[in-house]
């Protein structure tokens, strides 16, 4: 499969919040932890696209890397907000929990691509008074399960006259995502799946991936949780089961969630972060050039994708 991984020369920073709950986050680039002959250490800031050595002060992005929405969206965040003279630190975490705890504490400052709507609106109900909604970039975003192209299986309400067909099995992703949640409280009980001799298995995204990739290989029948806008949804083929019942709710809007006190602070760029959007077309190139077409360089991928877009998301201060 294609490993959706972040490398590149990025200045990373601990989280005491995350320590303190016995989870480990992963460094963005690893690279940095041997010899650092690239010239990037702890706090050299000649990477930052601003002439001024990063003045304006430093903004640590927070997000979970295999959900690329959010990856790709702190790449563009960090492009343009170097130009202007930040420092952009990234930190790679691999849960929804401990993102939005770090956002609250303020151990980050930005997460990039929220879905504090419907996806994340457990997380926003513990943590919403200590968090700044930013604006946001993207509406019509959904959560769907969805099976191969070739698959007989339409709807969800179809799932259980399947269940030999697909093991019981429906392939998730991470335990703590929203995604996770409202497949095991509303999607599995509103169509009786748990009766009719269904599981969620969660792991990872990656793992779900890995599977998917597998299964469509062999052309077997294998149904997972999925989202849109994701870049799986084109690369493998795969189509969404329908949903009668609406378990999984309405679609909703992606947005940038800042920490308490960030548009204060960083008054500039918390109002050009809260004016961008995006369209299907302009996400959607945005994200291929971020995730597939850059494999490994999100970077480079944000600056083709600058060069045609450039004019729709402007530079911070204009």
């Amino acid at each position: 499969m294609k490993s959706r991984m972040t490398f590149g020369r990025r200045q990373v920073v601990a989280l005491g919040a995350a320590a303190a709950l016995g989870l480990t986050l992963a460094a963005c680039n690893p690279d940095n932890a041997d010899t650092g002959d690239d010239g990037a250490t702890g706090d050299d800031t000649s990477e930052t696209g601003g002439g001024d050595g990063g003045d304006l002060g430093t903004i640590t992005l927070g997000y979970i890397p295999s959900w690329t929405d959010g990856l790709s969206t702190a790449f563009l965040l960090e492009n343009k907000l170097e130009e202007a003279g930040y420092t952009v630190e990234h930190q790679e975490l691999a849960d929804a929990g401990v993102l939005y705890t770090a956002l609250a504490n303020g151990d980050v400052d930005l997460y990039p691509s929220a879905w504090p709507e419907v996806t994340h609106a457990s997380y926003m109900e513990e943590y919403g008074d200590q968090i700044e909604d930013i604006g946001s970039y993207y509406d019509g975003a959904v959560l769907t399960f969805a099976v191969p192209e070739y698959s007989e299986i339409t709807s969800i309400a179809d799932l259980p006259d399947y269940v030999d067909e697909l093991g019981g099995r429906i392939v998730g992703i991470e335990p703590g995502a929203g995604l996770t949640e409202a497949t095991q409280n509303s999607v599995i009980p509103t169509y009786g799946l748990d009766e009719a001799g269904f599981s969620l298995v969660t792991s990872s995204t990656t793992a779900m991936i890995a599977e998917l990739e597998t299964a469509i290989n062999a052309e077997d029948e294998i149904v997972v949780t999925l989202w849109r806008p994701f870049w799986a949804n084109a690369e493998y083929n795969v189509r969404d089961l329908e949903d009668p019942e609406g378990a999984f709710g309405e679609p909703e809007s992606l947005h940038f969630l800042g920490r308490t006190g960030f548009a204060e602070e960083f008054p500039e760029a918390a109002e050009w972060i809260g004016q961008l959007q995006l369209d299907d077309t302009q996400y959607g190139a945005l994200e291929d050039l971020a995730t597939v077409q850059n494999e490994g360089d999100p970077a480079a991928g944000v600056a083709e994708w600058l060069e045609e877009y450039g004019d729709v998301v402007g530079s911070v201060g204009d």
